[in-house]
């Protein structure tokens, strides 16, 4: 039995309600989405400000526990960009990957790594936990794979010899920065007690 009954995730995204649901189902019986009549802008200055932000306004709004993260690729040549602004580092995916492309011209320091922040709020909004999680790699100079979404056809994993979009879902959950925090999270609801 899941020790708490629904939550909420502050987002409007299915798809990823979906991806929680399914890494946190022992522990929570109902993962909901925020209603799109809730808007909640991330005015942080980091993934884990914004995390919080997110899930304390969600928990205050709906009156539930409430789950939230941020995250994006932080680049080492471009001093830690796109960061906190890799969603808004242009309209689409593609641009995104072709400005990013773009500015790393003729770089040859391509390490960057994707973070992930996670918070989990109470209802009355004060943070309960939060985890960060990192998967580090290199930025390509050209997009391989199919898979995925964001800047993953030009993040190459070293360790796996791999883009994102070349692995598998369940490849990329095991190794992902979001997959080290939903971990963490998991490992904090072992112990949890609301």
């Amino acid at each position: 039995m899941p020790i708490l009954a629904q939550a909420v995730l502050a987002s409007h995204n299915a798809g990823k309600v979906k991806e929680f649901q399914g890494w946190l189902a022992p522990w929570i019986g109902a993962l909901l989405p925020l209603p799109p009549t809730i808007e909640i802008l991330e005015t942080a200055d980091s993934f884990v400000g914004n995390a919080c932000l997110k899930a304390r306004i969600a928990a205050q709004q709906m009156g539930e526990w409430a789950i939230a993260d941020d995250s994006g690729l932080a680049v080492r040549a471009l001093r830690g960009a796109p960061g906190i602004y890799s969603a808004r580092y242009g309209a689409t995916d593609a641009e995104r990957i072709e400005r990013l492309l773009r500015e790393m011209s003729g770089v040859s320091d391509r390490a960057a790594e994707f973070i992930c922040a996670i918070a989990l709020a109470r209802p009355d909004g004060t943070i309960a936990f939060t985890a960060e999680g990192r998967c580090l790699g290199e930025i390509l100079t050209t997009p391989r794979g199919q898979n995925g979404f964001g800047y993953d056809p030009i993040f190459w994993v070293p360790r796996y010899q791999r883009t994102f979009a070349e692995m598998s879902p369940t490849e990329k959950q095991q190794v992902s920065h979001r997959g080290q925090a939903l971990q963490r999270l998991r490992e904090y609801f072992q112990d949890f007690n609301p």
